[in-house]
């Protein structure tokens, strides 16, 4: 795939003297890259080994505030060293950066293990159970964001307030109204293709100034790499071009939020034989591995949320009537469930419409496969479909209202304390309690505006 890279042909760009930087980084727990920009013969030399960082990478916030109170890592343990270990299939040049390349890794104890509350480790994990099942899980994630003409400096200096996005009304499918956005989009549709990410399409959304990026689906360990880099590399691509953008799944209360989308379906081992279509079967050709697959995140949704929706900001998205769901029910092709079925015979897929665009694409893959297997374990029945607006329909179950709610609801599931692991769920939980307590010892601007003369 163009811009993708084999060890032999970076070590000839090295040497031709094409590419000068190798970014070894690894995923942390808000979906970021984090890690180190090698000397790209040290690199060839040592770093396609391993290279070393802190382990309080995996027990910071968004701040890089050292959280206290985590059982892997702590001032009273020294904060030591883990590895980070290139997973050489993810190396690829960064098109938008000079003479740069890319290499995700895993990341590693000393003895060579995967750290088991690492994001990649998390989701790897869950791939084997797939795997053990001789299938393979596709996934695809459909990303949307803001835009705005105001540089990151100057939006951090207006303290995020009165920003100018280049539209001033909705631009939903407008084609007039993204050509004025033509130019930063075209960048990052032809610097991600670049960077080995198959762009298959952009498209203005709701929101004035949003967008939305499609990228063909690939095997789930492959997107949520894709996902991150992404990510990573439109935040870059703005950067460049005097712009900034946001992932806040709300960030303004007048506008709509931002979405991830996440499409799942499952393959045999081969990539050959799609298992979630079955001629003739009901409904709508889902096939008997499919309904387990969709009863099991259906009855599990409340628990996995927060691998979904993980901070304050995420549960400001979910608004009756504003295309993000607020009820766990499923339908076929309609935007006002939280599961809907598209696609038709071997594209047939379930899209899960809850996750926000701050979701980490690693943890909530690993979430939603790990709800779905149960389902497929345990050959849960796959409740009736739901038809007509689910925002109006009564007495089936809601989303968590908010982040507390959700950290309760993952805080008494067995499935997913027994798929992910004891620790990893607590280290999680404590992760989701301090963004908690963060914002609640804060006074916010609408706090003010209410309380400051009239209360």
């Amino acid at each position: 795939m163009n811009g993708m890279l084999t060890l032999d042909q970076l070590s000839d760009l090295v040497s031709e003297g094409e590419i000068d930087t190798v970014v070894m980084a690894m995923p942390d727990m808000q979906g970021r890259l984090v890690g180190k920009r090698m000397a790209a013969p040290f690199f060839l030399d040592t770093g396609v080994h391993e290279t070393h960082a802190c382990n309080y990478l995996l027990t910071v916030d968004t701040d890089m505030e050292p959280v206290p109170g985590y059982k892997a890592a702590s001032w009273a343990q020294g904060y030591g060293d883990f590895a980070l270990k290139p997973d050489l299939s993810t190396l690829r040049r960064v098109p938008w950066l000079p003479g740069t390349a890319l290499v995700i890794c895993d990341t590693v104890d000393h003895n060579g293990e995967d750290v088991p509350h690492a994001p990649r480790s998390i989701l790897k994990k869950q791939l084997k159970r797939v795997a053990a099942m001789k299938m393979k899980a596709f996934m695809a994630s459909e990303l949307e964001f803001y835009l705005f003409d105001d540089s990151y400096e100057s939006a951090h200096e207006k303290r995020y307030r009165d920003l100018k996005t280049p539209n001033w009304y909705i631009e939903d499918y407008h084609i007039f109204a993204t050509s004025k956005e033509e130019g930063i989009m075209r960048a990052i549709r032809t610097g991600l293709e670049g960077a080995g990410i198959p762009v298959e399409n952009s498209k203005g959304e709701w929101g004035p100034g949003q967008e939305e990026i499609n990228v063909r689906y690939a095997e789930a360990l492959e997107m949520a790499d894709r996902h991150t880099v992404l990510k990573n590399g439109i935040k870059e691509i703005a950067w460049l071009h005097g712009k900034a953008v946001t992932f806040m799944a709300k960030w303004n209360y007048e506008l709509a939020g931002s979405s991830c989308h996440i499409h799942m379906s499952l393959w045999d081992e081969k990539a050959k034989a799609a298992h979630f279509f079955e001629e003739k079967s009901e409904p709508h050709g889902m096939s008997e591995l499919c309904q387990n697959f969709l009863a099991g995140q259906l009855r599990h949704a409340r628990e996995l949320t927060y691998f979904l929706a993980p901070t304050v900001n995420s549960y400001k998205r979910f608004v009756d009537g504003s295309f993000a769901p607020t009820n766990i029910v499923w339908s076929n092709d309609n935007r006002t469930a939280g599961f809907r079925m598209c696609g038709r015979e071997k594209s047939l897929r379930i899209e899960c419409r809850i996750g926000g665009a701050d979701l980490n694409p690693y943890l909530a893959y690993a979430a939603l496969l790990a709800a779905g297997v149960a389902g497929v374990e345990q050959k849960l029945s796959l409740e009736p479909e739901f038809s007509g607006d689910a925002y109006g329909g009564a007495g089936i179950p809601s989303l968590p209202k908010n982040l507390r709610d959700a950290l309760t609801e993952l805080e008494k599931s067995d499935t997913l304390r027994a798929a992910l692991g004891e620790d990893v769920v607590e280290h999680y939980l404590h992760t989701g309690r301090w963004e908690q307590k963060e914002y609640e010892r804060r006074v916010t601007d609408w706090e003010l505006l209410r309380g400051f003369e009239r209360g």
